[in-house]
């Protein structure tokens, strides 16, 4: 099972439907309204998918409420969480790690490795390094997100 399936199956343990339907512009990729995720016919490969369905997903765990006015502060931050909620899920430190692990040599192998988009990955990796800052230690390793993401294994 590819993550978009396990993705698709865990909507559907959470009695969330998924629809393929044209949103009226390229640029909307997903939307999610109570328990129904939308997601942009234009969206037509299956990491990008995954990757709008990380996203909306993290909507119907994290949001409150209708939060299309970007103006208001508390509607970004509601969407930036749900966006890391998104990165979490589909990336984390743990993804990094096994990255690193099966010797993956740049953001396109890694990205592949992790059924992501090259720009998903990029977007995940500045989110944690804002968030860590040079570094942050997970289990015996070191990921290190300053000058260039880099992974060593403590022995």
């Amino acid at each position: 099972m590819n993550r978009l399936e396990k993705l698709e199956q865990e909507a559907f343990e959470d009695k969330v439907t998924i629809h393929d339907y044209y949103l009226g512009e390229e640029s909307l990729k997903g939307i999610y309204i109570d328990g129904n995720i939308a997601i942009n016919t234009s969206v037509n490969n299956t990491a990008e998918k995954a990757c709008v369905l990380a996203e909306e997903l993290g909507h119907h765990h994290t949001s409150v409420g209708n939060i299309i006015n970007m103006e208001n502060v508390s509607n970004r931050k509601q969407e930036r969480q749900a966006r890391i909620w998104g990165y979490n899920k589909l990336i984390g430190l743990n993804g990094i790690i096994k990255a690193f692990e099966v010797g993956c040599q740049s953001v396109h192998e890694a990205a592949e490795f992790l059924e992501v988009t090259e720009e998903y990955l990029l977007e995940a990796i500045e989110c944690y390094r804002n968030k860590y800052g040079v570094c942050t230690e997970a289990g015996n390793y070191t990921i290190y997100f300053i000058p260039q993401l880099s992974v060593f294994k403590r022995t």
